[in-house]
């Protein structure tokens, strides 16, 4: 077996002090985290950002800045994720879209809600992800090169 990282994506979206996050089972446990998932072939990390917000949270959402970057193995499985993080503006709800099946809800917590609910959160990226936000992290979308477009 080859060994390879999984690349994922995910947004942090802030609205009047809050976080959307979404509610999901993972590994059979009910866990917090932002929108985020897996960049799927033939498409970009900022549309996979955009789409894996959709889906979870039903917000359509702009990706303005770049985060940055995490590389975390998973306990639970052994997996290694290298996690590519968003900011993004929240645009509008579309209450007609659906949530993937293993969303339970999105909601919007502030930093002081995720602190009370640190056991719960899926992974240490999830807070890490908040802290830089707020410590005013922000990197230009052009840092990063897209060269799979044909």
């Amino acid at each position: 077996m080859v060994w390879h990282a999984h690349v994922t994506v995910a947004t942090v979206v802030e609205k009047n002090g809050k976080f959307l996050m979404v509610q999901e089972h993972s590994e059979g446990n009910t866990v917090i985290n932002q929108p985020a998932g897996h960049l799927e072939e033939n498409e970009t990390l900022i549309a996979a950002a955009e789409r894996e917000t959709l889906e979870e949270t039903q917000w359509e959402v702009k990706v303005t800045h770049l985060l940055g970057t995490s590389l975390y193995k998973a306990p639970q499985n052994g997996i290694t994720y290298f996690r590519v993080s968003y900011i993004a503006e929240a645009l509008a709800y579309r209450e007609d879209s659906p949530l993937d099946s293993d969303i339970d809800c999105a909601l919007w917590l502030s930093k002081q809600d995720l602190l009370a609910k640190e056991k719960a959160l899926r992974s240490p990226m999830v807070m890490r992800d908040i802290e830089r936000y707020l410590a005013g992290d922000r990197f230009p979308l052009d840092i990063h090169r897209d060269f799979t477009a044909n």
